[in-house]
């Protein structure tokens, strides 16, 4: 058994004084057959914690139908760094930000017209209550209390830059508490006097996040936690990237230094990130500051870390490794990295791999979900769909002259087809965008196509239900009478494949081929060429790729892969120039945009 705990302006562990010098790694962005090599090489660099939110979602996808086994397997996560001598700070939920899909939480929440989030609202602690029976009784074995690696647990996340409800904090302390957590608690928020007036609780620990200017920001966390280690929880070493926007990157050099002015205060450091990893399948987040004004991220989530998306190292890992030497004066030597680093994975590119089947959504629909009849269209949580895509169809009387369609709050990224014609994309956006067809004598049909994005995951818009949230307008005409079609593509071995077409697509549509692998090595599809859509390999969802960059490869770990055939899936939204996609070994992104 350990005993952490704040003491004066130390941490103590079992006695003697410690400053932790940990690295965020979060264990449901890797593939867990890669979770000891990436906590093998924090500890190569010097580092003696690790430090892994818990996202709700990713536990409770349905409302109580948990999963703990496969990247869910936090457990198996814990034994490791248990083995490697590390220390964890975790931060279990229920609300994590992470850039990560509605910052943790269910989106299932949502289908609740009158939920309230974060806050001392009954039906919103009913489900909290009911997630962390689950989940406490799982982490609490494995607290230092116990003989396990857990040094401490966080309570809520950033909550000052949210509300200011103290009765709910206290509530999700007490609970955790209940549940058996007998470790150290803290609270994280930026260092403003609104921020750590919000996000603190009376008697527990207080730490700032934040990426430069570290005097001034725990002067101002000084105001507040008269005493105690100074810790900042989340040392922004790197940044997150957005479609459409460029890679940002950060100076080794300058997030040493940074680094060691901390060390050298006596500080205890968390980097976020040390290792980013990929926001596979559809749980990457987005930003909306103001209303409308949506930025869904990228499905890197390299995050210019030390390590890599890939698990390797950049410069920036001997950077903050040399500066752990210089302030621990502890010796890196050759020897001590042959021990602990372990060697770098195998890449291999593939060469190209010619799409030979394919099958047009449209005509595959009632293969891929069953319709729900409504008179208006619901959004995706109404039909209890969270992730994905969803198709709205009506049909609309003839003759019509040329009107404008207006689908009033679409979340995120409409396509239009009329009588399976494109006619163009409405996407959220701060003015509202529209489209506009005649209708002829007979009549048309309207098809809509709407994709999830990412519901947003930090700021006052958390509430993002996805879809169709309002109505469809044609003119000043509301459409009723709508059959819906829910495409969250959990399973996609249902699709009809035939000989693939090589005139120019009119519809979204899925491709198929079977790759040859002899020796599965970590590779990346390049999808140059085709437009916007998702990859699957052996039916495992990689995320979504965008013409728009900045990321122009989806990563594909080796454990993906398997000898001999592996199947390959393309979900395309638009159409390609290319009816082939080809793996290298190597990634590939836009330019670059320096981060603060």
């Amino acid at each position: 058994m350990g005993i952490f705990e704040a003491r004066g302006d130390q941490f103590i562990y079992d006695h003697e004084p410690i400053q932790l010098i940990s690295g965020a790694v979060h264990y449901f962005r890797i593939v867990p057959e890669y979770w000891r090599d990436r906590l093998l090489k924090l500890k190569a660099c010097g580092f003696n914690t690790v430090e892994t939110y818990v996202p709700w979602n990713f536990h409770e996808p349905k409302p109580g139908k948990f999963r703990f086994g496969g990247m869910a397997d936090i457990e198996r996560f814990l034994r490791i760094a248990a083995e490697l001598g590390l220390h964890v700070i975790v931060r279990p939920s229920p609300y994590i930000c992470a850039e990560w899909e509605f910052g943790g939480l269910p989106a299932w929440l949502l289908a609740d017209s009158d939920m309230q989030l974060r806050c001392h609202y009954k039906p919103f602690l009913d489900r909290v209550d009911a997630y962390y029976d689950e989940l406490m009784p799982r982490l609490a074995p494995f607290q230092c209390t116990k003989g396990g690696p857990i040094i401490a647990m966080q309570i809520e996340n950033e909550y000052g830059s949210y509300g200011n409800d103290g009765r709910y904090l206290r509530y999700l302390k007490d609970a955790m508490i209940r549940r058996g957590v007998e470790v150290l608690l803290f609270t994280s928020d930026g260092p403003t006097d609104a921020l750590l007036q919000g996000g603190s609780v009376p008697g527990v620990l207080a730490t700032a996040n934040f990426g430069s200017s570290p005097a001034s920001s725990f002067a101002k966390l000084r105001e507040y936690e008269a005493e105690g280690p100074l810790m900042c929880m989340e040392y922004w070493n790197g940044w997150f990237d957005h479609w459409g926007k460029p890679h940002h990157t950060r100076d080794a050099e300058d997030v040493a230094a940074v680094f060691g002015e901390m060390l050298a205060a006596g500080a205890s450091v968390n980097f976020y990130m040390f290792h980013g990893g990929t926001n596979f399948g559809f749980c990457s987040g987005a930003n909306a500051q103001l209303h409308n004004h949506y930025e869904p991220t990228a499905t890197s989530y390299d995050y210019d870390a030390p390590l890599d998306e890939t698990g390797q190292p950049t410069a920036k890992y001997g950077a903050v490794r040399e500066a752990i030497a210089r302030h621990t004066g502890v010796s890196f030597t050759p020897a001590v990295n042959e021990e602990l680093m372990p060697a770098p994975a195998e890449r291999i590119a593939y060469g190209v791999l010619e799409m030979q089947e394919q099958g047009n959504l449209f005509g595959q629909l009632d293969a891929l979900s069953e319709a729900v009849r409504s008179t208006v269209p619901l959004p995706m949580e109404k039909v209890g769909q969270s992730y994905g895509f969803i198709v709205y169809t009506t049909r609309i009387s003839g003759p019509r002259p040329m009107e404008q369609l207006h689908v009033q709050e679409v979340r995120d990224r409409a396509l239009v087809f009329v009588n399976e014609a494109f006619v163009g994309v409405i996407e959220r956006a701060e003015k509202e965008q529209t489209v506009s067809f005649e209708v002829p004598a007979g009549g048309a049909e309207l098809r809509i196509v709407v994709e999830n994005m990412g519901r947003i995951n930090y700021g006052p818009y958390l509430k993002d239900r996805k879809g169709i949230t309002e109505g469809v307008r044609l003119g000043f005409q509301f459409l009723f009478d709508w059959s819906i079609h829910p495409l969250p593509l959990e399973d996609v071995s249902a699709i009809v494949y035939g000989e693939a077409a090589v005139k120019e697509q009119k519809q979204p549509f899925f491709c198929r081929a079977h790759l040859d692998v002899e020796r599965p090595a970590d590779t990346f599809i390049d999808m140059s060429g085709w437009t916007k859509g998702v990859v699957f390999v052996n039916g495992f969802n990689l995320g979504r790729y965008w013409s728009r960059g900045p990321q122009k490869t989806l990563y594909v770990p080796a454990p993906l892969l398997q000898e001999g055939a592996n199947e390959i899936i393309v979900f395309e939204l638009h159409g390609t120039t290319e009816r082939a996609i080809r793996f290298t070994d190597s990634p590939m992104l836009d330019g670059d945009v320096k981060s603060q």
